[in-house]
């Protein structure tokens, strides 16, 4: 449930009265998104509600991801809001203006940045995102040292509305967790995204864009990929033959903004691999 502005008198709670308050940046911004969010399975790919856990492990990274019954998991198109964070977050450290965990925006603003209506069905939309991204739990290994201890936490530690006295709305306030913050924070671990990536539809289409912008990069030769592997990456509880299929939809499209995919086939192993390289910049429209 989104937590509602506190009355006239109460004292915040002690990790508000702890972080300073960073009020939204007006303007447009170039998005920018977390590497760590783009590279492994963290989001429900489905816009169904998804209750069975994702677990993701390779090496020392070790991920998974619970949602409640009530809500779900978050999904891709909930982390929008992250994304909208993070460019923020960017932004205010480049201005020279300290940021903060703790950040205020209208709802308009928030629409608007992730290319939403902003009429009311599509605050309330934003209210479930954002009750989705706090009941979900994540626990990690990732930017633990050891590789052994877990970091656990939820996209949003707490959010509520806020009003004024007579009751007008006059925004939403939320506290992003540590690990989401420090990482944003870090430079080396955010990248621009194309805001075209905010018109793409479908979650594995989502997804794949991300994964591509982290993995392909500006390289001249693109990346490629394994299917199977890209199956296990995106954490999605479609088939693999039903994945498969709809990586070659995405080939026939070739919507991702800025990369061309294509498919390489190695017959003596049957096996499938999902190339990408970016888009000549003179090339494009």
């Amino acid at each position: 449930m989104s937590r509602l502005a506190l009355p006239s008198g109460q004292r915040a709670a002690p990790q508000q009265e702890q972080l300073d308050l960073f009020r939204a940046l007006p303007g447009d911004m170039a998005p920018r998104d977390a590497q760590d969010l783009m590279a492994y399975p963290f989001f429900s790919l489905a816009k169904s509600r998804r209750v069975a856990p994702i677990d993701f492990v390779s090496g020392p990274i070790t991920i998974r991801v619970e949602g409640t019954l009530e809500h779900g998991i978050a999904t891709i198109w909930d982390a929008d809001i992250l994304i909208w964070a993070a460019s923020q977050i960017v932004q205010a450290r480049d201005a020279g203006i300290p940021p903060s965990r703790r950040m205020q925006a209208t709802p308009y603003e928030i629409l608007r940045f992730i290319g939403r209506g902003t009429g009311s069905r599509d605050y309330q939309r934003l209210k479930a995102a954002l009750d989705r991204l706090q009941s979900t739990t994540v626990a990690t290994s990732i930017r633990e040292t050891t590789g052994r201890r877990l970091h656990r936490f939820s996209w949003i530690n707490e959010w509520k509305e806020l009003a004024d006295a007579g009751g007008k709305p006059l925004g939403i306030e939320l506290i992003l967790p540590d690990w989401f913050y420090a990482g944003v924070l870090d430079a080396a671990l955010v990248l621009t995204i194309d805001p075209a990536y905010f018109r793409l539809t479908g979650g594995i289409e989502r997804w794949l864009y991300r994964l591509v912008r982290k993995h392909g990069g500006k390289q001249e030769n693109g990346w490629q990929f394994d299917f199977r592997y890209l199956h296990q990456k995106s954490g999605s509880t479609a088939k693999p033959y039903d994945f498969a299929c709809d990586l070659r939809a995405l080939v026939a499209k070739q919507s991702l903004p800025g990369y061309v995919l294509g498919i390489e086939l190695v017959p003596d192993e049957g096996r499938e691999l999902l190339t990408f390289r970016p888009v000549p910049p003179t090339a494009r429209g």
